[in-house]
C-alpha cells in the first residue's frame, strides 16, 4: 500500500497524526462538537472553535512547532506537515490561529536567536502559548502585510515606533517577533528582528489595538499593535542589526512549504464532498468522473511537489529556496482552479448539503487570507525571476539529478536546521529531476500504451524546458527592465509548471516498482496532461481507460475512508459502502 514504508520511517509522526484524526472524529457527523457543522457555526460567529483549541491544548500541539533539540517534537518539515493535515482538513483558520503562525514567528528566533531567546520561545510554545509575528511592509501586500515599524538604537536598546493593524493573535501572544526597519536606506540591511515580551514593555509605549474583522480566516483573532517611542531592551535583538531581510528570506521557505503542503488536506475535504454529492445525486457521469479524477490527479501531483520541497529543507538546505517559492507560486493556483471545478459537481443535480457547500465557500474565503493569493504570488515571483537567467546559463541541462531520498519518504531525514537554509544559489533540483526522468524514459522501450504516453509527455516537458532556457539566456542577469517585463513573468510561470512536472515524474518513478496505486501511470498521465494544458503543449491524449482507472481509485479511497494524498492515510470520516 502507498505510504506503508513512509509510516515505518517515522512512526511517531504517523501515530500523532492518526491520533489527532481520531480525536477530531468524523467531521460529517452533525452531532460531533468538532465537526464541520461546529466549524461553520464558529466561523459565522467570527470566533475560534473553542472545543478544537482545547483538544489541541490537551494534545500538547505546541510542541510540534519546537525543534527536538529545544524540547519539542519538530524533527523535519515533512513530518510536521503530516501532523498538520488533520487540522487543515477541518479548518484552515484553526490551523493558523492555534499554532502555525506561532512557528512562523518563532522561526527567526530558532534560526538566529541567542540560546536564551530560543529556550524562552520553546518554553512558550511547548506550554501552549502563542507567538505573534509583525511582518515588514511588502509591496502588493494585503492588509496583513501593510504597516511598518521603525526602530532606532537608544541607551543600549531601541526606541520602537509605528503600527500594524492586522496581526494574528495579537491579543493573546506571549511573545511578539517584529521585523522592524532600523535603517531608512533601501537595501538588504534595512530591517532587523526584535523579540518582544509584551509584559516587559512600558504600558505607554505599546498599545494592543482592537480586533479587526476579516473576510477570510474569520475564526482567527486579528488585532494589532501601536508603538510610540517604546523602549525595547537591547537583548531583544535577534541575530545582528540589519539581518532581518536575510532572516525573512530564509524562514519564508519553511512558511511557504508548510502552508502549501498542509492545505492539500483542505482541498481533500472539498473533493470528498464532491464525491459524496455525485454519489448521492447519482450524477457520476462521464463529465463528473473527468472532473473528480482530474482533481484527484492534481492533488497527488501537488503533494509530490510539496513533499519533495519539504524534504529538501533538510536534505538540500542550500538549494530549497527556489523550489519553495515555486511551490507556493504554482500550487495555490492549481488548487483554486480545482475548487472551481469541484463547485460544478457540488451544484449538479440539485444536490444540497449545507456543510459541504459551506466548507467550499469557507475555503475559498480562507485561502487568500492565508497568503495563498496575489501577495504570495508577488513575493514568490521576486525570488524566482532574478534567478532564471543564471539558471539558464549554469544549471539547466548540466545539474546532477537530486538524491533519491528527496522522493523516498521511507528514508529518514536529517533534522531540520532553519539556520542552514540559504537564500541564493544551489541550483534547480526539480528541473534536474525532469531532465533525468526524460532521459531515462527515452532510453527505455515502452512496455504498454501508457509507457509510450509517459515517454512522449516527459519528452515534451523537457523540450519546453530547453525553450525556456533559450529564452532566459537572452536576458542579461542585471537587466532590471527585462526582468520586470510581462514576458519574463510568463517564463517564470512556465518554469514553475515544469518543476511540478519534474516532481510528479520522479514520484511516479520512485513508486513504479511497487504494488500500490502510485505505481499506476494513469494518475501521472492525467496530472501531466493537465500541466501540459496550462503550458499549451501538444501532448498525446491519455489512454481511453485513464480517467476510469483514476476514478476507481478515488472511489475506493472514499469508501474506505482514506486520504486523497500520497500517504493514503486512514481518516475518521466514514466512507460510503
Amino acid at each position: 500500500m502507498p505510504g506503508t514504508a513512509a509510516r515505518a520511517a517515522n512512526p511517531d509522526a504517523r501515530r500523532r497524526a492518526a491520533r489527532l484524526e481520531l480525536r477530531f472524529d468524523d467531521p460529517c457527523d452533525a452531532a460531533n462538537p468538532l465537526g464541520f457543522r461546529a466549524v461553520l457555526a464558529a466561523d459565522a460567529g467570527s470566533e475560534p472553535l473553542a472545543a478544537a483549541e482545547e483538544l489541541l491544548d490537551d494534545e500538547g500541539f505546541g510542541a510540534e512547532l519546537v525543534p527536538l533539540a529545544l524540547g519539542g517534537r519538530l524533527r523535519d518539515a515533512d513530518q510536521l506537515t503530516r501532523v498538520l493535515r488533520p487540522v487543515f482538513r477541518r479548518d484552515v483558520a484553526l490551523a493558523f490561529g492555534y499554532g502555525i503562525t506561532s512557528l512562523f514567528a518563532a522561526a527567526p528566533v530558532f534560526a538566529a536567536g541567542s540560546p536564551h531567546q530560543r529556550e524562552r520561545m520553546a518554553r512558550l510554545l511547548v506550554s501552549g502559548g502563542r507567538a505573534a509575528i509583525v511582518h515588514r511592509s511588502l509591496a502588493h501586500g494585503t492588509a496583513m502585510l501593510r504597516g511598518e515599524l521603525t526602530a532606532v538604537q537608544h541607551s543600549g536598546g531601541f526606541l520602537l515606533d509605528g503600527r500594524k493593524d492586522v496581526v494574528v493573535n495579537a491579543e493573546r501572544a506571549g511573545a511578539v517577533v517584529a521585523h522592524v526597519r532600523t535603517d531608512p536606506a533601501p537595501g538588504a540591511a534595512s530591517h532587523s528582528v526584535l523579540l518582544l515580551d509584551p509584559g516587559r514593555l512600558p504600558a505607554d509605549g505599546m498599545r494592543v489595538l482592537g480586533r479587526r474583522p476579516t473576510v477570510g480566516l474569520r475564526g482567527c483573532r486579528f488585532a494589532g499593535y501601536a508603538f510610540d517611542a517604546c523602549e525595547v531592551p537591547g537583548d531583544a535583538l535577534v541575530g545582528e542589526v540589519g539581518e532581518g531581510v536575510r532572516l525573512a528570506l530564509r524562514t519564508f521557505q519553511l512558511n511557504r512549504t508548510l502552508i502549501t503542503g498542509a492545505v492539500v488536506a483542505s482541498v481533500d475535504t472539498v473533493l470528498r464532498a464532491a464525491v459524496r454529492a455525485a454519489l448521492a445525486g447519482r450524477t457520476l457521469g462521464r463529465r463528473q468522473r473527468g472532473v473528480l479524477a482530474g482533481v484527484f490527479a492534481d492533488l497527488l501531483a501537488c503533494d509530490a511537489m510539496a513533499t519533495a520541497v519539504l524534504r529538501a529543507l533538510s536534505l538540500l538546505p542550500g538549494a530549497a529556496h527556489l523550489a519553495a517559492a515555486e511551490l507556493k507560486y504554482l500550487v495555490p493556483d492549481l488548487l483554486r482552479d480545482d475548487l472551481e471545478e469541484l463547485a460544478t459537481v457540488l451544484g449538479a443535480g440539485g444536490y444540497s448539503h449545507d456543510t459541504d457547500q459551506g466548507m467550499l465557500g469557507k475555503l475559498l474565503r480562507d485561502l487568500p487570507a492565508a497568503g495563498l493569493g496575489h501577495a504570495g504570488t508577488a513575493s514568490c515571483q521576486a525570488v524566482v525571476i532574478p534567478q532564471l537567467p543564471v539558471l539558464a546559463r549554469h544549471a539547466w541541462g548540466r545539474e546532477a539529478e537530486p538524491p533519491a531520498a528527496l522522493f523516498d519518504t521511507a528514508r529518514p531525514l536529517p533534522h531540520l536546521d532553519i539556520g542552514a537554509l540559504a537564500v541564493a544559489g544551489g541550483g534547480d533540483f526539480l528541473t534536474a529531476s525532469l531532465t533525468a526522468s526524460a532521459a531515462r524514459l527515452a532510453d527505455r522501450a515502452p512496455e504498454d500504451p501508457y509507457g509510450g504516453v509517459v515517454r512522449a509527455m516527459a519528452a515534451a516537458f523537457h523540450a519546453d524546458l530547453l525553450a525556456v532556457r533559450a529564452a532566459c539566456r537572452r536576458i542579461e542577469p542585471g537587466d532590471r527592465a527585462a526582468l520586470a517585463s510581462p514576458a519574463t513573468a510568463a517564463l517564470a510561470d512556465r518554469h514553475s509548471v515544469l518543476a511540478a512536472a519534474g516532481a510528479a515524474l520522479a514520484a511516479w518513478e520512485h513508486h513504479r516498482g511497487g504494488a500500490g496505486f502510485l505505481a499506476d501511470p494513469a494518475w501521472l498521465v492525467l496530472a501531466l496532461h493537465r500541466h501540459g494544458r496550462r503550458l499549451g503543449l501538444t501532448l498525446p491524449p491519455p489512454p481511453p481507460d485513464c480517467v476510469d482507472r483514476v476514478t476507481e481509485e478515488l472511489l475506493a479511497r472514499f469508501r474506505a475512508g482514506r486520504s486523497f494524498d500520497l500517504h493514503h492515510s486512514p481518516l475518521a470520516e466514514a466512507g460510503t459502502p
